[in-house]
């Protein structure tokens, strides 16, 4: 068996992207995650790696896993998982199984109640004001 990755095929940002909305998440949990790590300083890039976890038995791959983010400076994927509960728990599987075969992989997964939290902490925080108002004063 062979253990594969695609290469990025989505287009990854960095700190204080110009506007994070440029990238294609699959929903807006993705993106406010996005502008959090922004208005941190935290270097990311979205869904840059494919990890396979099932094979046929020809050695084709029939089921990969790709994180939502991954944040290089600190060597971690982070998975949101906001869905449904029969979603969350396909979704459980798979990262159990990628646990299994890449045991090297830092992967920390957000469930909705978590990003709850940090959405709260976050908003409570007033960063959310600070940067809608750094960018008016920039485009003024």
């Amino acid at each position: 068996m062979t253990i594969e990755y695609r290469e990025p095929s989505r287009q990854s940002a960095g700190p204080m992207s110009p506007d994070s909305s440029t990238v294609g998440f699959a929903n807006a949990s993705e993106l406010e995650f996005a502008r959090i790590l922004d208005f941190y300083h935290i270097a990311w890039q979205y869904e840059p790696r494919a990890f396979a976890i099932e094979w046929d038995e020809a050695g084709k791959v029939t089921s990969s896993f790709t994180p939502d983010f991954y944040l290089p400076e600190h060597d971690l994927y982070i998975e949101l998982t906001t869905l449904r509960q029969p979603l969350v728990t396909r979704k459980n599987r798979k990262v159990r199984r990628l646990r299994e075969l890449y045991p090297e992989i830092n992967l920390k997964v957000l469930y909705a109640a978590d990003y709850r939290k940090l959405l709260e902490k976050f908003a409570g925080s007033g960063a959310w004001q600070e940067a809608d108002e750094r960018k008016t004063d920039e485009s003024s």
